[in-house]
Order: structure tokens, then C-alpha cells, then sequence
């Protein structure tokens, strides 16, 4: 497992973010960066990574977001709708990703990445 590349959706303003890249750097791994905000997932990157999670799309909104409380707060979606919410407007997205293989964390708290070292 020692030569499956690592991915990271990162947001370099947030500290979580920062401090789960710091951990991988830490143990010596490489990791492909995705500035996801500067390069967003497509909806099907977004599903692909949401199976890998094991999560369903509303658990991955970040509900503390501008964006959020102006058009969503209160709302009941769909996971087809979250999607597209996800896919519209990236800063909704929960952060950081990180991806080895099949397999996917959510860095909160950003040790959570030492799953897939």
C-alpha cells in the first residue's frame, strides 16, 4: 500500500486543511494537491469521492458557509440536489478530503488522515 498515491482537497485558508497536509508531510508521504475552490471536482468526482467516504452528499456541506445560510438554510434536498449544490458552489464542500486508493477520509479532526497511512 506503501506506492498508492495520496490526493488532498485542500483549502490553504483553512487550518484543518493545513494541518492534515502537514501530518502526511510529516510521515514522509507525497501527496497530489487539489486547491479544490481553484479546480472544483465535477459532480461525478463528487459522487466517486462521496462513495469513497461512505457518506451521503448533505453530510459533506459545510452549513457555517455565506453561501449556505443564504440559499439552503432550512431546505430539505434531495442527495441529487445537494450534489448540484456541491457542485455550484465548491466553498460548500467539507474540507479536507483525503483519497488513497478506493479508500477516502474526511480530515476532522485532521488526524483522521492517519487512517489511510
Amino acid at each position: 500500500m506503501g506506492d498508492i498515491p495520496l490526493r488532498i482537497y485542500h483549502n490553504n485558508r483553512c487550518s484543518k486543511s493545513r494541518a492534515a497536509c502537514q501530518l502526511i508531510a510529516d510521515r514522509g508521504f507525497e501527496v497530489e494537491v487539489v486547491d479544490y475552490l481553484k479546480t472544483p471536482p465535477s459532480r461525478d468526482e463528487l459522487r466517486a469521492l462521496l462513495d469513497k467516504l461512505g457518506m451521503k452528499p448533505a453530510e459533506l456541506v459545510r452549513r457555517g458557509e455565506a453561501v449556505f445560510k443564504e440559499n439552503y438554510a432550512g431546505r430539505s434536498l434531495s442527495d441529487d440536489e445537494w450534489l448540484d449544490a456541491l457542485a455550484a458552489h465548491p466553498i460548500l464542500i467539507e474540507r479536507p478530503i483525503v483519497v488513497r486508493g478506493e479508500r477516502a477520509v474526511l480530515g476532522r479532526p485532521p488526524e483522521k488522515v492517519l487512517e489511510l497511512l
